[in-house]
């Protein structure tokens, strides 16, 4: 679906070049469900306006279902499905108008683009919203139409850059059941961006870390977290000298004494990989040693933890951060990509 070779994207902001894209190769197969992941500015949404032949690469190549981006980008357009970080719809327009209007930029007729919008509005819970101006809309209504309208060219690859920003947790978790659904029932490639870690981590089966322009990370989420995080096992004791006792028998039997931390006098903490597996032999060790903890938890490793050990620096905190000003090479994008729409 998607094969880039050395994929770059540089801007000039105050008589600097800046690069926003870094030699990016990246290979997706159709059917898979792809994640980039990165603070603002990383490069992320950049890469997706490349892809779609919004924005023109400054080196490199990259094939979209078959098209080539710099030579056939009208071809590009036609085969994906895309839905932009903001909302699509004109305000001003009923809901239906504007997906008969998308099915008529397709080429289609009115025949198959009502048959088609008749079929997306259940799907996506705006039936009898038809008539309803876009502006009359809720948020997660409105981030719904843009999902629709995205899909009425049934799209083999949908580009989604943060579909869910700005819902609240049910209307994302609403919005993520329709997309899959959709997914299933067209057969179709799905590429994002997202700043929710939990996101990426339950929807995605790869997830590409992309910092400062460059990929530095593509995996499975959970072979990511099991080569760049670990868990961290906590356990209470009603005392200190319970929690010696257990320190000394897990120190004596071996298998966690370098990962073995004292947090307090009442409390071990144990840094693992795959916690939830071993922490019954643990809970056995301790037993058998007469020192059973009063409490254990385990905080399983996240992409946030993989991004800080790749980084050094939390990927939720440099999100927050790194809100992009103007002139920036994230705001240049939006420039760049009406010119070269």
């Amino acid at each position: 679906m998607i094969h880039t070779e050395g994929l770059s994207k540089t801007f000039t902001r105050k008589k600097q070049l800046v690069h926003a894209v870094k030699a990016v190769d990246l290979d997706i197969a159709p059917g898979e469900l792809v994640a980039f992941l990165g603070p603002n500015g990383a490069g992320k949404s950049t890469t997706l306006r490349m892809l779609t032949s919004l924005l023109r690469p400054s080196a490199g190549t990259a094939k979209v279902v078959g098209a080539d981006v710099r030579t056939e980008p009208a071809l590009v357009r036609r085969r994906i499905g895309y839905i932009g970080q903001g909302n699509g719809a004109g305000h001003n327009y009923r809901v239906i108008d504007e997906l008969h209007v998308q099915g008529s930029f397709y080429g289609l007729s009115p025949a198959v683009s009502r048959e088609r919008a008749d079929a997306l509005l259940p799907a996506l819970q705006l039936d009898g919203l038809e008539k309803r101006p876009v502006m009359s809309l809720s948020g997660g209504q409105r981030r719904r139409l843009d999902v629709a309208m995205g899909l009425m060219n049934h799209p083999a690859l949908l580009f989604l850059d943060e579909p869910s920003t700005g819902m609240d947790p049910q209307g994302r978790a609403n919005l993520w059941e329709h997309i899959t659904t959709m997914r299933e029932d067209l057969g179709m490639t799905l590429v994002l961006t997202t700043h929710y870690l939990e996101e990426a981590d339950d929807m995605a089966e790869r997830v590409i870390v992309i910092d400062h322009g460059t990929v530095i990370a593509d995996d499975s989420p959970e072979q990511l977290k099991l080569d760049h995080a670990d868990d961290v096992v906590t356990l209470s004791f009603h005392s200190s000298d319970e929690a010696e006792l257990a320190e000394q028998a897990l120190r004596t039997d071996g298998r966690h004494a370098d990962s073995l931390d004292v947090r307090t006098p009442e409390t071990l903490v144990i840094t693992t990989d795959h916690g939830a597996r071993k922490l019954p032999s643990i809970l056995y060790l301790l037993d058998a040693a007469g020192a059973p903890p009063a409490a254990a938890t385990i905080r399983e490793a996240t992409l946030d933890d993989v991004f800080l050990h790749l980084t050094g620096r939390s990927l939720r905190e440099s999100t927050e951060q790194d809100t992009p000003a103007s002139g920036s090479p994230t705001a240049a994008n939006a420039t760049n990509g009406v010119d070269a729409a």
